[in-house]
């Protein structure tokens, strides 16, 4: 057998319980064909590229269980103003980007902190930035942003407009709209000014361009997807899921697996909205056939229950401090969603649903106990996102129900880049106990896996794992870390089987694709502290390196 790669003084986690630790690997036509000790390193033959790691980490390729592709990718370009706080600071990133970028017809910002200007940003603030373009800015969480007038103006909102339950254009008391726009349907049309409108149907509408976009078009949004991947790829992800989605998200990924330029395997859902009939999953089925494989697949729907506690849209089973009778509200109405769970369920897809408050993932977990009522037990590994406020009833269900945690180890504020203060205005103090739980929800058996929902946060798995391992116990909460090896298969193994895909990668084992992710460094002797200051070395995708440091480019 000619071997192609082979990966020698290594220290292998292979996440295979059959087999956990090894020395090398080998690998051939795209699978891994022998993990061992020294008589797999004897493989070497003179074709084959050796990888000598010198005592380095080697891992499954990471699993990203819930990004957003191709927005992230499209956002690279645009203005980054995280960290970015009071006006003057903003103004000049501003000024800056807008001279870059005359002819833009949307000055686009990512980033923007709920206080960036110590006040709920206006419009008026933001034409004191810049008044004679359209400029707009998001929120970190993605559920939020803010507009000058101009932009407004030609998106047509300036006066309000009517928008689907959950999506709102705020309102002053002079009869026109504030600048603050919440929800994918109502910052929508602020923007489609960048020219970008079609690429947001897949997380605003769950519809398809129409005209369907040109070859010219398509080339065009697929070097923003390239963008997004070689940014995963030094990472060291090898396969996503892409939480938002359409059918044309995956033609265009399945053009790029025809094009050689797709380096990580993506699962794409189809999006149904609160305001669809149950025949539009009829769309998701025809999917799931269509984008078969090893790189493009299907096979489950999206949903969104509520929407995100800085904007105290998260559907919560009390009321938020300091706005009595306040609770947000789910996006689908119990039996409605129910019905839909059972609808889903019985066509053999999975269903993922977006739930931060306490309210949404109870009225989640019902409509998941509902379809298997209905359609009895069958190995669809439904799963919630999120999670960021659970009541304590309701923790033992996850594990009984089988139905798997897809948190963000980088979300709990105070942890990585957002601040405890938004968690003080939004979240009672004496509920922080059951705020951003982790190892109680896997001690009460639900299957736990881990991802960034990048662009949201930082895609960086190794900040990831150190925000797991170091994350200091909020007031009167206990401990929610899990150890070093539960947090590489939350990122690894765990994250392929909540995606049906462990029989494809996930592990380091015999016959499984050639996706490997080489650490710089040891990850087991770091401190944990150093963990998300350590590098990837190199990262290959079904053998092909899609990352290498000057190192291991040769």
């Amino acid at each position: 057998m000619k071997i192609d790669l082979l990966f020698v003084d290594a220290k292998v986690l292979t996440m295979d319980d059959a087999r956990p630790r090894a020395e090398a690997v080998a690998v051939a036509g795209g699978r891994i064909v022998a993990v061992g000790g020294a008589e797999v390193a004897a493989l070497a033959g003179p074709e084959t590229r050796v990888v000598r790691c010198g005592g380095r980490t080697l891992l499954p390729g990471f699993v990203e269980s819930h990004l957003h592709l191709v927005l992230g990718g499209a956002e690279l370009a645009q203005l980054q103003i995280g960290g970015v706080m009071g006006f003057e600071a903003l103004k000049a990133a501003f000024e800056g980007y807008a001279a870059l970028h005359p002819g833009a017809p949307l000055l686009m910002a990512q980033g923007a902190a709920y206080g960036i200007l110590g006040a709920p940003a206006t419009r008026h603030d933001l034409d004191r930035v810049i008044a004679d373009r359209p400029i707009a800015m998001m929120a970190p969480d993605h559920h939020t942003v803010w507009a000058n007038t101009a932009a407004l103006r030609a998106a047509g909102l300036l006066q309000g407009a009517v928008m689907p339950h959950g999506h709102e254009v705020v309102m002053g008391a002079d009869g026109t709209a504030t600048g603050e726009l919440r929800e994918f349907e109502a910052f929508g049309p602020v923007l489609a000014l960048g020219g970008e409108a079609h690429l947001q149907l897949g997380i605003a509408t769950g519809g398809e361009p129409e005209p369907w976009p040109s070859a010219a078009q398509r080339a065009r949004d697929k070097d923003k997807i390239a963008a997004g991947l070689a940014h995963c790829a030094a990472h060291g992800i090898t396969s996503m899921v892409n939480m938002d989605g359409n059918r044309y998200t995956c033609v265009l990924l399945r053009e790029m697996a025809e094009e050689g330029r797709l380096t990580a395997r993506v699962k794409v859902p189809f999006h149904f909205k609160p305001h669809m009939e149950l025949a539009e999953l009829d769309r998701a089925t025809a999917m799931t056939a269509e984008f078969t494989g090893e790189w493009v697949t299907s096979g489950f729907v999206k949903m969104f229950m509520d929407g995100v506690v800085d904007s105290r849209t998260a559907y919560m089973l009390n009321d938020y401090p300091g706005v009595p009778g306040h609770r947000g509200e789910p996006l689908f109405e119990p039996e409605r969603f129910n019905e839909i769970c059972v609808e889903i369920d019985r066509r053999g897809l999975q269903i993922a649903v977006h739930a931060i408050g306490d309210g949404a993932v109870r009225q989640t977990i019902d409509g998941f106990e509902a379809a298997l009522k209905a359609n009895g037990a069958h190995d669809m590994r439904h799963r919630i996102e999120h999670i960021e406020l659970i009541d304590r009833a309701d923790v033992p269900r996850l594990g009984a129900l089988g139905i798997t945690a897809s948190v963000q180890p980088p979300h709990a504020p105070g942890v990585m880049d957002f601040s405890l203060d938004s968690m003080e205005a939004v979240m009672p103090r004496d509920r922080w106990p059951d705020a951003y739980l982790c190892r109680t929800l896997a001690e009460h058996g639900a299957p736990l896996v881990f991802a960034s929902d990048w662009p949201v946060t930082d895609v960086s798995v190794m900040r990831g794992i150190q925000a797991a391992l170091t994350r200091v116990p909020y007031e009167g909460a206990g401990d929610e870390r899990v150890g070093l090896q539960e947090v590489l298969r939350a990122y690894t193994v765990s994250g392929a089987r909540a995606a049906h895909c462990e029989g494809l990668t996930g592990m380091l084992r015999e016959g499984l694709a050639a996706d490997l992710v080489l650490i710089d460094g040891d990850i087991e002797s770091l401190p944990a502290d150093r963990i998300g200051a350590t590098g990837i070395a190199l990262t290959v995708s079904a053998g092909r390196p899609t990352h290498a440091t000057p190192e291991f480019a040769a």
